[in-house]
């Protein structure tokens, strides 16, 4: 029988712990804008922190997948970039424990990790497991950055309005491990920011603030952003030259802020027919709308 304890190492030296928020970001699979990456770096850069607890990289990660960086100096080996997946133990802004999981993806025995962070999850108490990483969506950088978010219980994301209704995707360790924990009864949320499609490759902050936002919403943690922010206005201010610069980018982006409109216009409108009671929707203006909605799913495929 495999013991997930196995897997890591714990410092032997821990304070209390229980009632603690936990965060979980990986590298490796889909992180649109680096927003996961860049709010684990803003973290780690800005706050006093140790780790508290490592994995064992050497049974998790696939080197010859992703070779590691080592430095050559001449004559001799400088450096190597040892892979890291370990938790940090953080404070916020009044003092409350918080911890962080990141590091690379693992590249194989994903139930053995999942099996492992519940363990840990178990064994300091950890009230709440929130991941995060940003997704590709065809949106404008223009208007307001979305969310998507999921939950193992509803009511832990109440107040998000669910943009997908079902849809399969690849899985991934990070997904795994929130739906074990649901399934062993434990609060887990998870958070994705909707980075447009044409900044799905760059450092993109904006989405990193979007993502810290809803993390401190959900968890109640104090965590100032400001260094966060001023990447952002150099980055947005970089973006608006090159967009200034091509008219071909800018039609673009015209296009996406229309469809953006129209998405949301057509979304406020539902809310108010369903929010007035004296006015329910008949058969035929259900059925009218249906159609319309396979209508416009035809013309966008």
């Amino acid at each position: 029988m495999f013991d997930p304890t196995d897997l890591y190492e714990v410092d032997s030296e821990l304070p209390e712990l229980s009632g603690a928020v936990l965060l979980h970001q990986l590298d490796g699979f889909m992180d649109a804008g680096q927003a996961g990456a860049l709010v684990s770096e803003h973290l780690t850069n800005n706050w006093d922190n140790r780790v508290i607890a490592r994995f064992d990289v050497d049974r998790l990660i696939d080197y010859r997948a992703r070779r590691p960086v080592m430095s050559f100096s001449t004559d001799h080996w400088e450096s190597y970039d040892t892979p890291e997946l370990a938790v940090r133990l953080f404070h916020d802004e009044h003092g409350t424990p918080f911890l962080l999981l990141s590091g690379p993806e693992p590249d194989a025995m994903w139930e053995r990790y999942a099996a492992a962070v519940q363990s840990l999850v178990e064994r300091w108490g950890v009230r709440m497991t929130v991941s995060f990483h940003g997704i590709p969506m065809g949106a404008p950088h223009t208007r307001p950055l979305g969310v998507t978010a999921h939950a193992t219980r509803r009511e832990l994301i109440g107040d998000y309005e669910p943009v997908l209704n079902r849809l399969e995707v690849p899985g991934s360790a990070l997904n795994l491990t929130q739906f074990r924990l649901g399934r062993a009864g434990h609060d887990a949320v998870g958070f994705a920011a909707h980075v447009p499609h044409y900044l799905a490759q760059s450092r993109y902050p904006a989405a990193a603030l979007t993502v810290l936002d809803s993390i401190m919403r959900l968890s109640g943690l104090s965590l100032p952003d400001e260094a966060l922010r001023a990447s952002s206005r150099r980055t947005d201010a970089e973006i608006a030259r090159q967009v200034a610069d091509s008219d071909e980018v800018a039609e673009v982006v015209r296009a996406l802020e229309q469809q953006y409109d129209l998405f949301v216009e057509a979304m406020d409108e539902k809310k108010t027919l369903l929010a007035d009671e004296s006015r329910m929707p008949t058969a035929e203006e259900l059925g009218a709308e249906f159609e319309r909605f396979l209508a416009e799913q035809d013309r966008r495929d």
